[in-house]
């Protein structure tokens, strides 16, 4: 992939830096706890209404630890495989893809969320292609072969603000009198 930047504003198909991949995986994380309370929320009301009491969670502990360790996986995999983006990577202007740039298949986003967990293990380790390389390859990206990109064209976007504002204007301009 061509990392020079272009003459403008643009960074779309740069290879997304450290704090933007952190930034993002941290709203992940909260958008998928989040949606998962809401969803164990959801079943302890349909429980209550047909059984006529509620669930305490805190007595099936190990279900949860089960949800989670799949709700998790999921939630990744499932947006990487549509997309190749999440909630938090969209927030942020960031996409998966191919390391030739192209959209990423369901297989690879299997198994790149299948290793992000090995990337993290050992203190971090195989996050730190992140910083280290040009391309900014962690593990999991190596191991699924794929990389994360801007995909956000900042110039793109102040043009079609700029459309608005115009069209706008020309709303409000009276039409001339015959």
């Amino acid at each position: 992939m061509n990392n020079r930047r272009p003459q403008g504003i643009t960074r779309q198909g740069h290879y997304a830096g450290a704090i933007s991949r952190l930034v993002a995986i941290a709203c992940d994380v909260g958008i998928a706890w989040g949606a998962l309370l809401l969803i164990l929320g959801g079943i302890n009301v349909a429980i209550s209404l047909i059984v006529g009491h509620s669930l305490h969670w805190m007595h099936y502990r190990w279900v949860g630890i089960v949800v989670v360790v799949i709700w998790y996986p999921v939630y990744f995999a499932y947006q990487w495989a549509l997309s190749g983006k999440t909630l938090g990577m969209a927030l942020f202007g960031l996409q998966v893809v191919t390391v030739d740039g192209a959209a990423i298949s369901g297989r690879q986003a299997v198994i790149r969320t299948l290793t992000l967990p090995f990337s993290i293990a050992l203190f971090g380790l195989g996050l730190f292609g992140i910083v280290l390389r040009t391309d900014h390859r962690a593990w999991h990206d190596r191991t699924a072969k794929t990389c994360v990109v801007y995909d956000w064209d900042a110039r793109a976007a102040r043009m079609r603000w700029l459309a608005q504002r115009h069209d706008a204007a020309a709303a409000d301009v009276p039409a001339p009198h015959a």
